[in-house]
């Protein structure tokens, strides 16, 4: 049965994240800006997938819980939540992006307690929300499906059958939040605004570390970088023998494959654009 939680009437700016990714560094760090700019976890969502490619899940975890911010489920917790074998994230059999995420999803599945796991069941599948006279939905990758991949470059289509969902779903919306393609825009639609607040646990496939999160004020969405401790972060994923790709990933700021990403939005193509 699907779950709606309704936060209500937010005031003041709200801060909007994704896929912490068991980074415990970049974690931090946001919740560092946070309070300088005077805000407490009730004014942060988070878009899911806490635990994934990083070296500390279960600290992450902790952590966020600590806060008391509202999560959205992401594909990482549903699978976590069962004690799955694979992330589900929706990559292609066989490709470098599911290989790789294989043996960093099977890290952290050993690291997470029952008592996680619960916890993580328990997260809503959408979260809406009212701020400045505009009613908002948050979901993870899409409604129809959690795991799908959805970019600026995706068709009307992709986004016409996703906002119809959402509004079957919990009644109409004004603007919708999403994560899991790790990619940060807003894509103004017929309906609204569709924002995807990006990932705080990698970088945005830029060439640069440092990761994205989004700020929400007064309907107007401002997108900020996020500095680090990226060595450090590095270093905790070679304790735990996680060296596959993602670790060199935090440092060069491209990721290990582009087999997920649509073709315009590979480093080729947007160098020649």
């Amino acid at each position: 049965m699907m779950k709606h939680q309704d936060l209500g009437v937010l005031e003041g700016p709200v801060l909007l994240f994704g896929g912490p990714y068991s980074n415990l560094q970049a974690f931090e760090a946001l919740i560092a800006q946070a309070r300088a700019r005077g805000m407490t976890g009730e004014q942060m969502i988070c878009t899911g997938d806490v635990i994934a490619y990083c070296g500390d899940p279960s600290a992450t975890l902790n952590a966020m819980r600590r806060e008391g911010m509202p999560l959205v489920a992401g594909n990482c917790e549903k699978q976590l939540a069962v004690g799955a074998q694979d992330c589900g994230c929706g990559f292609e059999e066989g490709t470098v992006c599911d290989l790789l995420s294989a043996g960093l999803f099977s890290f952290a599945n050993s690291q997470v307690s029952a008592e996680q796991r619960a916890w993580m069941a328990n997260a809503p599948d959408i979260i809406s929300f009212s701020h400045a006279g505009l009613r908002y939905a948050v979901i993870h990758g899409g409604f129809r499906d959690i795991a799908r991949f959805i970019w600026k470059t995706s068709g009307n289509d992709v986004f016409a059958e996703e906002w119809a969902a959402v509004e079957a779903a919990i009644g109409p919306v004004d603007g919708i939040v999403a994560g899991h393609s790790g990619l940060p825009f807003v894509k103004q639609t017929p309906k609204g605004a569709w924002i995807n607040a990006g990932v705080i646990g990698m970088p945005p496939h830029d060439g640069g570390p440092e990761t994205r999160f989004a700020v929400l004020d007064q309907g107007r969405v401002s997108f900020h970088a996020l500095a680090y401790d990226v060595n450090a972060a590095v270093q905790s994923m070679e304790r735990a023998g996680l060296t596959q790709g993602y670790h060199r990933a935090l440092q060069s700021g491209y990721w290990p494959s582009e087999d997920v990403l649509p073709p315009d939005l590979r480093r080729a193509a947007l160098a020649s654009g």
